[in-house]
């Protein structure tokens, strides 16, 4: 499995975003109809919310691609 640590920017990033911010699709429209095929994971479960707020501490799962996510450094 391959991992990949996210740092935000701000408070969360949407789901969508997210997977394009990682490469694992080419555009936030890409990113909404892998969210919409079921292929994505948070923390386990299964997400079917295209712009879910995505908050460090959370894992992202896209096949066997695992997306980590962290707080970004205090303002």
């Amino acid at each position: 499995m391959q991992h990949i640590d996210l740092e935000l920017e701000g408070d969360y990033v949407e789901l969508n975003q997210l997977l394009k911010l990682c490469g694992l699709c080419d555009s936030g429209g890409a990113g909404k109809a892998l969210v919409a095929s079921g292929a994505v994971r948070v923390d386990g479960a299964l997400e079917s919310r295209k712009t879910a707020k995505i908050r460090a501490g959370q894992v992202v799962a896209l096949g066997d691609v695992e997306v980590r996510v962290h707080a970004g450094p205090a303002p």
